[in-house]
């Protein structure tokens, strides 16, 4: 599976009760799945998921799935501290047809417990049914030392990464540079994802009439023309690196990351694409241009406001937002007024 482009974090939106709104999340979905991003990820850290309930979750990547673009990436956070939990989440994420599984390092280990640290994450490679990729969190990040032991798996695509560094990406690299594999892509170079070559049933206005009705006196039965197989081709890559931090995309990018997730794409999509877009036009003034333009949104949104002000920022750019889960609280007035000044270039 092909990770380049943006891949952007969906936030999970609640009432002001705190249940689901599952229709916004629809709603969300469907607007975002018509952006140029390359793919959306479901219960990231931006998702809160540990606020959820397992039903919660499992609702959140039913609902999200349901709506997306066939065409775009779609990867789903199934991390549980242990690895049971993990794999049953993984077992969901597989039968709804996500294309690979989002894992971060358990909560319960510390980072001098490397050897567990492994473990964990390869029974979880063995056993999972999709692929996964590691998600390195700034609450729980992953040693270059694991990604490195890790990357050779045939299961692990990659590493999705809150602290990336020049430093930190360059010894990633480093250690991975033997890791080669091939990916189906379109003919554009584009990720062919799963939901992309599943059959269709057929949902009406059918023109194709069988042959033996007409010759044998029978009653003509229409039935529905096949799906038409996508073009593809096969693309060497290597461990694939995303930077998942907004005010580092252009840094990560300049450093070997073949794509990026940043938490300010759930309010601006737009605005964090033109970065990527620069770049891999070869723009490199335009693209910190563009990064520059998001500066003052990801220091008092993204960094000081957390979560509850990228769902505020989103209500005011037309996705929708809405009010944090308790304990969280909803921003004050003022902090309003903090997001509407920060997102006075990005309104769309």
């Amino acid at each position: 599976m092909l990770l380049e482009g943006l891949h952007l974090p969906l936030t999970t939106p609640f009432y002001p009760d705190g249940r689901l709104y599952l229709r916004k999340l629809e709603h969300n979905v469907d607007r975002y799945s018509k952006t140029p991003i390359a793919g959306l990820v479901v219960l990231s850290e931006a998702g809160e998921p540990s606020l959820l309930s397992e039903e919660e979750t499992r609702e959140v990547l039913r609902t999200a799935i349901h709506v997306s673009s066939e065409s775009k990436v779609i990867l789903a956070g199934v991390s549980r501290d242990s690895v049971k939990g993990t794999l049953d989440l993984a077992e969901v994420a597989a039968g709804l047809g996500y294309d690979a599984v989002l894992v971060k390092q358990p909560l319960v280990l510390p980072a001098e417990r490397a050897r567990e640290i492994l473990a964990y994450f390869k029974t979880v490679a063995d056993r999972a049914p999709i692929p996964v990729v590691l998600y390195s969190t700034k609450r729980a990040p992953v040693s270059v030392e694991a990604v490195a032991e890790l990357a050779g798996h045939p299961q692990v695509l990659g590493l999705v990464d809150e602290v990336a560094s020049c430093g930190r990406i360059e010894a990633i690299r480093a250690a991975t540079v033997q890791v080669k594999r091939e990916v189906t892509v379109t003919h554009l170079f584009a990720a062919v994802t799963g939901r992309m070559n599943a059959p269709k049933e057929a949902t009406g206005g059918a023109t194709f009439v069988m042959a033996e009705s007409l010759t044998e006196g029978g009653a003509a039965v229409a039935v529905a023309p096949p799906k038409p197989a996508i073009k593809t081709r096969v693309k060497t890559v290597g461990f694939q690196h995303l930077t998942a931090s907004t005010g580092r995309m252009l840094e990560g990018l300049k450093s070997g990351s073949v794509g990026v997730m940043p938490t300010l794409a759930a309010a601006a999509p737009q605005a964090c694409y033109e970065v990527l877009a620069a770049w891999k036009d070869g723009d490199l003034a335009l693209a910190e241009a563009k990064e520059r333009r998001l500066a003052e949104a990801i220091a008092q949104i993204e960094e000081q406001l957390g979560v509850p002000g990228i769902r505020y920022a989103a209500d005011l750019n037309g996705y929708f937002g809405g009010m944090p889960k308790l304990p969280l609280l909803p921003l004050t007035g003022t902090e309003r007024q903090v997001v509407e000044m920060a997102m006075r270039a990005m309104r769309s």
